[in-house]
């Protein structure tokens, strides 16, 4: 079992007397979830300050992925391009995008000039079950030079915060990303944050924080051949899923088996650290290592985008 630390997570001291440095095989060298201050949340890395750190840090090919949840957030993203052009010296430095899974009928009324600073789209009042969409089109990535997009679910659409209809609404954006022609990437499959935090802060019950198995298999397996059909990466999440201290030792186990059913099942994946730090250096990289190395993965496992070099030449 992995050891729980004191305020939730794995303990990292009780991962290395446990596994013990000399015994793990895994590194992690490639990273495609990373924010910077052009994104539209609260994060603050230089994209500068990345490309030494992440040398420093043993990471070789990795991509900068800022957020865009409508298309009301692509002058961050343009920011953002505007910024990797004038500091991207290393052909396996890469510029990507997160987006959101989100409603078309957030996307009209965002459109409609209605709401004044409409960062997170509009997160309340939808239709049920509304048609899904992302804020970002192929010219869009066409004209921003965006090699890769990361596409996750970030919040309930407009259902119930009941356990079963949170679970269904999930599943739902999970597959709708899975099969959308311009995502490359699923991000943090099944993160969970707003409702049943308890009061230390730590997630111990709904939707599946408490055991993982309420999530019916019959999700997983329509989930897998989706990806598996389309061609796409699922991301293994660091500092949002593995490393989270609002996660309990049990939850933490209980995926690093899903993350290990899927790679056995045939699912390409991938690194992302999410990084929202001040800089890069702050992600417990080796912390990580050790639990993906607990359930017996190795870093030529993992997908990442050839280098630049490689491509062109």
């Amino acid at each position: 079992m992995l050891p729980l630390g004191q305020n939730g997570g794995a303990d990292p001291n009780k991962l290395r007397e446990q596994y013990g440095p000399e015994g793990v095989s895994m590194q992690i060298t490639s990273d495609w979830h990373i924010h910077s201050c052009d994104s539209c949340d609260e994060s603050c890395m230089n994209q500068a300050d990345l490309i030494a750190d992440a040398l420093a840090c043993g990471i070789q090919d990795f991509g900068i992925s800022d957020h865009l949840h409508t298309p009301y957030n692509l002058p961050d993203i343009e920011a953002s391009r505007r910024t990797y052009d004038s500091v991207s010296p290393s052909p396996r430095f890469h510029f990507g995008v997160e987006v959101s899974s989100v409603s078309q009928w957030e996307i009209d009324e965002v459109a409609s000039g209605r709401y004044g600073n409409p960062i997170y789209g509009v997160r309340q009042g939808g239709p049920a079950s509304p048609a899904l969409a992302i804020g970002l089109t192929a010219a869009d990535t066409e004209r921003l030079g965006i090699e890769y997009v990361v596409g996750g679910t970030h919040w309930p659409m407009y259902c119930p915060v009941e356990r079963d209809a949170i679970i269904r609404d999930y599943h739902r954006q999970n597959m709708f990303l899975a099969t959308h022609p311009l995502v490359t990437i699923v991000a943090h499959l099944w993160w969970w944050m707003g409702a049943w935090q308890d009061s230390d802060g730590i997630y111990r019950t709904d939707p599946w924080l408490d055991n993982f198995g309420r999530i019916p298999q019959s999700m997983h397996d329509e989930f897998v051949a989706a990806a598996r059909e389309r061609g796409k990466v699922v991301e293994v999440n660091l500092d949002a899923m593995l490393l989270n201290p609002r996660y309990t030792e049990r939850f933490i186990r209980q995926y690093l088996d899903y993350l290990a059913w899927m790679h056995a099942a045939g699912v390409q994946l991938s690194i992302g650290s999410d990084c929202h730090c001040l800089r890069y250096t702050e992600i417990r990289l080796d912390d990580a290592a050790l639990l993906l190395d607990s359930v017996g993965f190795r870093d030529e496992m993992f997908w990442r985008i050839p280098c630049k070099q490689e491509i062109t030449s």
